[in-house]
C-alpha cells in the first residue's frame, strides 16, 4: 500500500470507532527468557488479531522463538533482510515507514515465525484489507517500546520468547472483588463514623468530659466556603501535575504515604484500644504513651515506606496499595463531616464541573488535544514524553 498516512484526528477517532469491533483486538502473553540473567523470565503483554492468526491457550503448547531486533531497519524490502535472515526468529519493527502487512510479507519470506511491532502504545491492533495480503501466514502483534526496552534491559540481546493466548473467563472476577471492597471501605467508613457521632449525642454538653470533647474535635467540618477551597486546590494541583510532572509525582506519592500511614494507624489503634492485653504504658515529658502504640506506628510507617520503595513491582505491591487505599478512605469518611445539604449539593456541583472540564474540555485548550485528566490518569506510561521523565 505504500507509506503510511495521518489522518485528522477527528477523522481518525471517527473511523477508530468503527474499526474497532472489525479489528476484534485480543491481549495475548509475550514470555521472555535470557540466558546468563539473574532473572529467569519475564511476562509482557501483546496485541494481536486472532481473526488473522491462532496462538496457543498456554505456556505448555507454546513454541519457542528467538527474538530478532530490527527496530533500526524500515523492512520494507527484501534488501533490509540482514545477511543472516530470519529463519525460525519472531521479528522486532518500528511502526512506520511501510504499511504493516508488507514488513510482514517481507518478514515471511526472509523465514520469520512473527512479526512485532513496537509502538508508543498497544491500543491500535492490527488491522487493515486482509484480502490483499493472502499469502501472509505469520503472527503479528504488536508490543510497546516501554516492554521492549525494559525486555532489552532485563535479557540483553539474546531473547527467547513463547507467546499464548490465555482463555478469558466467563466471569471476571476482579470486578466482583471491586465492588466488595468499595461496598466494605464505604459501609464500615459510615458506621464508624456514625459510632461517634452516637457517642457525641449521648454526652451532656454541660457535663462533657475530655475524652468526649477530643472525639468532637476528630471531625473535620466541611463548610461550603471549605468545599470552594478544596475544589480550587485541586483544579490547581492538576494543572501544575500536568506541566510538572516529572518533580510533581513524587510529592504526590509522599503525601500519599504520610497520609495513609496515618490513617492505617488510627484504623489499627481502634482496634487495639479495644484489646484489654498489652496495655503497658512509658512516661515521657509529663505524656503516658501505651508500647503497643508506638510498635504500631512503626509497622505503619515501614508498610507506607516499602510501598514506596517497590511500588512499581507488578507481582504484589498493588495488595500493600490496595491496603492503605482503604485504610486511607476510612479515615476519611470518619473525619469529614458535611453539616447540611447544602454543602453536599455544592460540594458534589463544583466535582461535576471538574470532572467535565478536565475531562472533556480541556482536549480544545491543550497544545496536543489530549485532556488533561485521561493523560494523568495513564500516568508515566501514557505517552512518550512522561515515560522518558520517569525512568530518568
Amino acid at each position: 500500500m505504500g507509506p503510511q498516512w495521518r489522518l485528522p484526528a477527528s477523522a481518525a477517532a471517527l473511523m477508530w470507532g468503527f474499526l474497532l469491533p472489525l479489528t476484534a483486538a485480543q491481549e495475548a502473553v509475550l514470555h521472555a527468557s535470557g540466558n546468563g540473567t539473574h532473572l529467569p523470565s519475564k511476562d509482557y503483554c501483546i496485541l494481536y488479531n486472532p481473526h488473522w492468526t491462532v496462538l496457543p491457550s498456554t505456556l505448555e503448547n507454546a513454541t519457542s522463538i528467538s527474538l530478532l531486533n530490527l527496530t533500526t531497519t524500515p523492512l520494507c524490502s527484501l534488501s533490509d533482510i540482514p545477511p543472516g535472515g530470519l529463519k525460525n526468529k519472531a521479528v522486532v519493527v518500528q511502526w512506520g515507514t511501510c504499511y504493516i502487512l508488507e514488513k510482514a510479507r517481507i518478514a515471511q519470506k526472509g523465514g520469520a515465525e512473527a512479526l512485532l511491532v513496537a509502538n508508543n502504545s498497544v491500543l491500535f491492533p492490527p488491522s487493515g484489507n486482509r484480502s490483499e495480503f493472502d499469502d501472509v501466514k505469520i503472527l503479528i502483534a504488536f508490543i510497546s517500546k516501554k516492554d521492549f526496552k525494559d525486555m532489552k534491559q532485563t535479557f540483553g540481546s539474546d531473547i527467547t520468547v513463547k507467546m499464548y493466548s490465555p482463555l478469558s473467563p466467563n466471569f471476571d472476577y476482579t470486578i466482583g472483588v471491586i465492588f466488595v471492597i468499595a461496598v466494605f471501605t464505604v459501609a464500615l467508613g459510615g458506621y464508624w463514623s456514625g459510632l461517634i457521632e452516637l457517642e457525641n449525642l449521648k454526652a451532656v454538653t454541660n457535663t462533657e468530659d475530655k475524652e468526649m470533647r477530643k472525639k468532637r474535635e476528630e471531625y473535620l467540618t466541611i463548610n461550603p466556603l471549605t468545599v470552594v477551597i478544596f475544589v480550587v486546590i485541586c483544579c490547581v494541583m492538576m494543572v501544575l501535575l500536568y506541566f510538572f510532572y516529572k518533580w510533581l509525582v513524587y510529592v504526590m506519592i509522599a503525601i500519599f504515604c504520610i497520609a495513609s500511614a496515618m490513617s492505617l494507624y488510627n484504623c489499627l489503634a481502634a482496634l487495639i484500644h479495644n484489646i484489654p492485653c498489652g496495655q503497658c504504658t512509658i512516661t515521657c515529658h509529663g505524656k503516658s504513651i501505651e508500647v503497643r502504640l508506638i510498635f504500631l506506628s512503626g509497622l505503619c510507617i515501614a508498610v507506607a515506606v516499602v510501598w514506596a520503595v517497590f511500588r512499581n513491582e507488578d507481582r504484589w505491591a498493588w495488595i500493600l496499595q490496595d491496603i492503605l487505599g482503604i485504610a486511607f478512605c476510612l479515615n476519611l469518611i470518619k473525619t469529614l463531616k458535611l453539616p447540611n445539604f447544602k454543602s453536599c449539593v455544592i460540594l458534589l456541583g463544583l466535582l461535576l464541573f471538574y470532572d467535565v472540564f478536565f475531562v472533556f474540555i480541556t482536549p480544545f485548550i491543550t497544545k496536543n488535544g489530549e485532556s488533561i485528566m485521561v493523560e494523568l490518569a495513564a500516568g508515566p506510561f501514557g505517552n512518550t514524553e512522561k515515560v522518558e521523565m520517569a525512568t530518568k
